[in-house]
């Protein structure tokens, strides 16, 4: 994927993950690193567990992963801060 689809998928992802978890975004460049590193974990995790790739450019299986792993990492981070507004 290039840099401008790892930015997008980051921004869509992080956005509806911050959506979800705390109940808004946090801005988008917070949103765009979320997303993005939520992309990281989501591939990872689904690489580990179901051996496929599932970061393969700009596609909803894509954006799909990439929330969830936003979603895992905004969560762990809400548990480890102890629920505080911002990451």
């Amino acid at each position: 994927m290039s840099i401008l689809t790892w930015i997008i998928v980051g921004l869509i992802a992080g956005w509806l993950a911050g959506s979800v978890v705390k109940g808004g975004g946090y801005g988008i460049i917070v949103d765009i690193i979320v997303g993005i590193v939520g992309a990281l974990v989501g591939g990872f995790l689904g690489g580990q567990l179901l051996h496929r790739d599932y970061i393969t450019g700009f596609n909803f299986t894509t954006v799909f992963v990439a929330f969830l792993g936003a979603v895992i990492l905004l969560t762990v981070m809400r548990a480890v801060t102890g629920g505080r507004n911002r990451p």
